[in-house]
């Protein structure tokens, strides 16, 4: 599925884990040059490279791709892009360029969250990028894409290899997970609800503060979250992910134990915080339905806050 937005700007669903408007990969189109933000997995390729084929886009088009973080979700079809795109470049924040050119430890974290059988189903094979084919994307890094200007900014909290993009010509930012996620399905009147993600293993709160009101300090138009694509209205949101991340903290200080035993109450406590936060915006869904959408995020979440307590 493709969602066509103003400035040259579309969405390809990644259709990630098999599930439709959960993960996205925005193309930015100028002037006969393209590039991609953030890849999905090996699987989104083929569905990539068709919708470029019928936005009249070849792959030799292909100048950037780039990847807010190294996180599988993000990057996992990277190196599967850098195949099929001759001409591009993979830009990519300073602590995850080695990631990419040697995805070993990566593909082991993953493993270490997911298990092997579920990280090659769900992955594929990784593929590492040359490294002569990398571009390091410091802070304040600017790239020009046929004339348009994508500024880089550092933004730690989810990540400490993340980065947001910002889109002068739009004024627009590709947030990656800084600005949290907002699934659709949640959407009430054209209002989106939106919450942190805090997977682990870098999920550091005051970080996360500090990144989303630099964010805010650009006064962008809209965001493009890659879970779910483009918001506006960006002041109420932004407020609320202030007040739902230190939801997260005080919940996660609540829980006591260890191990498997704190895992599943941490989870339990998520499932109930999201219920009510979802009625109170007005959502209708049933709690089995809502807990359908959100079990692999209450999963992540609880994981990524119990790195952090231990830490």
């Amino acid at each position: 599925m493709v969602y066509d937005f103003p400035d040259g700007i579309f969405a390809v669903d990644a259709v990630y884990n098999r599930r439709h408007c959960h993960s996205a990969i925005h193309v930015l189109v100028e002037g006969g040059m393209a590039a991609i933000v953030d890849t999905g997995t090996n699987y989104s390729i083929p569905m990539l490279l068709e919708v470029l084929r019928q936005k009249g886009i070849a792959p030799e088009q292909l100048a950037y791709v780039i990847v807010t973080h190294v996180h599988l979700d993000h990057a996992g079809g990277a190196g599967e892009a850098m195949r099929c795109f001759p001409n591009a470049k993979l830009v990519v924040h300073p602590r995850g360029v080695r990631h990419m050119i040697d995805p070993s430890k990566l593909v082991a974290g993953t493993v270490a969250v997911y298990g092997e059988a579920a990280t090659r189903a769900i992955y594929g094979e990784i593929l590492p990028v040359a490294a002569t084919r990398v571009i390091e994307a410091g802070d304040g890094f600017s790239l020009d894409l046929n004339g348009r200007k994508l500024v880089f900014l550092d933004t730690p909290g989810h990540a400490r290899h993340h980065f947001c993009i910002y889109d002068e010509q739009s004024r627009s930012i590709f947030t990656g997970d800084t600005f949290g996620i907002s699934y659709r399905e949640f959407d009430v009147d054209g209002r989106p609800f939106i919450f942190p993600t805090t997977t682990p293993v870098q999920f550091e709160p005051e970080a996360l503060h500090v990144s989303i009101d630099r964010l805010m300090g650009l006064q962008p138009q809209a965001a493009y979250l890659t879970h779910f694509s483009r918001v506006t209205g960006l002041e109420s949101l932004a407020a609320d992910l202030h007040r739902r991340l230190d939801d997260f903290v005080a919940l996660a200080r609540r829980v006591s134990g260890s191990g498997e035993e704190r895992h599943q109450a941490l989870m339990a406590k998520l499932e109930d915080y999201f219920v009510a936060e979802l009625a109170a915006h007005g959502c209708q869904l049933a709690r089995p339905d809502i807990v359908a959408l959100l079990a692999a995020d209450f999963d992540l979440n609880a994981q990524g806050m119990e790195v952090w307590l231990d830490k």
